[in-house]
């Protein structure tokens, strides 16, 4: 029979801080399983006592490793969640908002509560919309949605007086308003072949009446019932959402809000330990999310789908990237081996959500040729650009769904480390020229 023992047990054998415990788990040196009440990691003390024996596991040449415990997000085998709640279950059911509320406070909003998204919608002040709308107002008609983001959130802060108070119920008010205020301060997408968005506080919306509205040009509350996702559809389609489209949407915000230390988080929770104010936070993510590794793969995806005209087009398009790259975005990830979850999620629901589309017989024509040849799964740019291809988003629409739903990761990570007592500092081990 398995005799089972706690994290400190385990470590104190090893004689070793918890965080390398974790970081063994994530290498696949241990296993562990949860405790009966689901708060605690237990285990195996044979596995313990015969690592114990060996002496520690070294690192992979070339491999840099720094563990960061977190209550937020857990990654094993191949399944993602949330504060102990499996992700795409979430998706199914809850909004970003909902998502938000459980990765900032531990707890879902009560349906109908005072936490309600329904009852009680994400806004930002009139003042900082004005501010932020303007800030974008000034960019080149072809800047994309991100690039948008990033000018939007240091225009946000400086509209915000209290932006330095970092005790928890501040830092959640302020998430709701910098997510709410990233949304409302994009210009609507311009139509199909325009040269460029509408832009600036005067900026007029859809007016199609079947078009999900969106907070006026000078912000302010949205009607109740307004969520995030249905405020950010006009910003990046010009045509008004269907329901199954808008679900796919609002499933893809919540697959995003977080994905434990990615590079943007990590940065930006490095940010956080230094006591930067949640805006600047979000900007130093918003910073490093833009990478073609990260975030920017959904753009390099975008671009894949669109070169192929019909599904004929598939074998060519992954052919000549294979040939000029030797890697085809929006496939493989570095953590899920055998399929990303999220990309399953969410390519289902684009499925169901446009049934029929010819826009996605050529991207599951592209999946075809990937799994004829044996090339890795999709990944959740993937599923972000099918997603943008069979509803007519704007170029650049998936890094905008990812910097927005992300943000919420990124606030809840400053949470985590606002109640830490030292910052991050990694220490670099020099490899230059000795001083004489």
């Amino acid at each position: 029979m398995t005799d089972w023992i706690t994290a400190d047990a385990a470590a104190q054998r090893l004689g070793i801080k918890r965080a390398t415990l974790y970081a063994y788990v994530s290498r696949g040196v241990l296993v562990r399983r949860r405790s009966a009440d689901g708060r605690g990691s237990l285990f195996d003390s044979g596995e313990i006592e015969r690592l114990a024996r060996r002496g520690r596991p070294r690192r992979a040449p070339g491999t840099t490793e720094l563990v960061i415990e977190s209550a937020l997000t857990e990654i094993t085998d191949d399944r993602l969640s949330f504060r102990g709640r499996e992700v795409t279950s979430l998706a199914a059911t809850h909004t970003l908002e909902d998502v938000a509320a459980l990765l900032w406070t531990g707890a879902l909003p009560a349906p109908g509560g005072p936490g309600d998204a329904d009852v009680q919608p994400w806004h930002a002040s009139p003042e900082a919309v004005a501010v932020g709308a303007a800030a974008q107002a000034a960019l080149p008609g072809r800047a994309l949605p991100l690039e948008r983001l990033q000018v939007i959130v240091p225009a946000l802060a400086a509209a915000d007086p209290l932006r330095l108070h970092l005790d928890s119920p501040a830092v959640v008010a302020a998430g709701r308003a910098l997510i709410a205020g990233m949304v409302d301060s994009l210009p609507p997408a311009a139509p199909t072949g325009a040269t460029s968005h509408p832009a600036g506080p005067a900026a007029s919306h859809p007016t199609d009446p079947g078009a999900p509205h969106t907070a006026g040009p000078a912000g302010g509350a949205p009607p109740a019932g307004e969520g995030i996702a249905g405020r950010l559809w006009p910003k990046l389609c010009p045509a008004p959402a269907t329901p199954g489209l808008l679900t796919a949407l609002r499933a893809a915000l919540v697959l995003l809000a977080d994905h434990e230390l990615a590079a943007s988080t990590f940065a930006a929770r490095v940010a956080a330990s230094v006591r930067a104010d949640p805006y600047a936070v979000v900007a130093t993510g918003l910073g490093a999310l833009g990478g073609p590794l990260h975030g920017g793969a959904s753009l390099g995806a975008e671009g894949m789908l669109a070169a192929a005209a019909t599904p004929g087009d598939a074998s060519r398009v992954v052919g000549d990237l294979l040939r000029l790259t030797g890697r085809v975005p929006g496939f493989g990830h570095f953590v899920y081996r055998t399929g990303d979850p999220r990309a399953v999620c969410l390519l289902g629901l684009v499925r169901r959500g446009a049934a029929g589309s010819p826009r996605l017989v050529v991207a599951d024509a592209v999946l075809a040729e990937m799994r004829e040849r044996a090339l890795p799964e999709p990944n959740i740019d993937l599923a972000l650009a099918a997603l943008a291809d069979v509803a007519g988003l704007i170029s650049g629409a998936g890094e905008a769904i990812f910097a927005v739903a992300r943000t919420a990761g990124w606030i809840a990570h400053a949470l985590e480390e606002y109640a830490r007592a030292t910052p991050l500092r990694p220490r670099a081990v020099y490899t230059g020229p000795l001083v004489p």
